[in-house]
Order: C-alpha cells, then structure tokens, then sequence
C-alpha cells in the first residue's frame, strides 16, 4: 500500500535501486505503479500499450537508476520522466506503425480479392507489390515475420501469437511494433 508522497524516500528508494536492491525496486513499484500507469495510458490512450510501457519504464528506472542525479532535479520527477518518456516515443511509433500495416494489410487484401488480383496482374501492379512485401517480409527474423503473418494474414490476436510462439505478450507486441517499423523503412 503506497505511503503519502511527501513521507517516500524517492532518493534513497532509487539509489538502493542503482545498488541492486531488488525490494528498492518493489517498493517503488507500490508507491508509483497506479499513477504512472495513470500517466502513460492518458499519453498512449491504450491500456495493453500502457501497460507494456510501464513494465519498460520499471525496467529502465532500475537499469538506469544509476543515472539519476539530484542535482538536476528530484527523483520522483526523474521517474516519471522516464516513463513519460517511453509513453511519448511507443505513441509516435504506433502512429508509424499504423500506417505500415494499412499499406501491408492493402496488398494482403488485394491479393485475397480475385478480381483486384487479375486487375492488379494485368498491370503489374500485383507483382511488383506483392515482389516488394515479399522481400521486405524475408528480411524479418523468421518468428518476427511469423508474427507479423498470423497478425495480418490470419488475424490472430496478440495474445493468440504469444500462445503460438511460445513468448511473452509484451515482446510479441514489441516484436509486431519493431517489425512493422522495418517493414515501412524497406517499403519506402
């Protein structure tokens, strides 16, 4: 159960962090996890998305809480810094992300689509989207790429895709995000 604010010690709390102590990082947890949350969905406005960038800001707060320094400010703000940090840059990649997959999802679609596909075929159009989707896919790691697949081609679910592969839900988001991130660099 979180303690008032002005009774944490926010400082102490992240240099025992900096020192390794596991139950620091707990601690701190309890005390912040409800209102950072609060922070980081208002940003991304998706609760699955914020809930995967607070568990990257807690890592990253105990990773980095070497780096805090006290003269540059007070440790609750460094916190939530970083987590405001992390929300910001996961809501523009999303933002990138989205249109990635539109374009993805337009020539899975096409492709689906007899009638496109023989229009499509007939210009050429088909073959040189479907030859540069093709390539760009190849290029992933073979479970990136699986995941982008079950994701737009059969429409499983994250969740479905962590369960088919074995991995956790957050890196199966992160892997789709950061795929359809080289997806839309080999595109362009």
């Amino acid at each position: 159960m979180p303690v008032p604010v002005e009774d944490f010690d926010y400082e102490a709390t992240l240099q025992a962090c900096a020192a390794g102590e596991r139950g620091a990082m707990q601690r701190l947890y309890e005390q912040e996890a409800a209102r950072l949350f609060g922070v980081v969905r208002r940003i991304v406005r998706d609760a699955a998305l914020a809930e995967d960038v607070l568990h990257d800001a807690c890592v990253n707060i105990w990773s980095r809480a070497a780096s805090f320094d006290p003269a540059r400010g007070s440790a609750r703000g460094w916190i939530y810094s970083v987590a405001r940090n992390l929300a910001l840059n996961a809501r523009r990649d999303d933002s990138r992300t989205a249109d990635v997959a539109h374009e993805i999802l337009q020539v899975i679609d096409d492709q689906a689509s007899f009638a496109a596909w023989e229009a499509m075929s007939r210009s050429g159009q088909w073959a040189d989207s479907a030859e540069r989707v093709g390539h760009c896919l190849s290029e992933l790691e073979p479970v990136r790429r699986d995941c982008i697949l079950y994701a737009y081609v059969e429409g499983m679910s994250q969740r479905e895709i962590a369960a088919r592969v074995a991995a956790p839900l957050g890196t199966v988001k992160a892997w789709i995000q950061r795929s359809l991130l080289a997806l839309r660099a080999c595109m362009s």
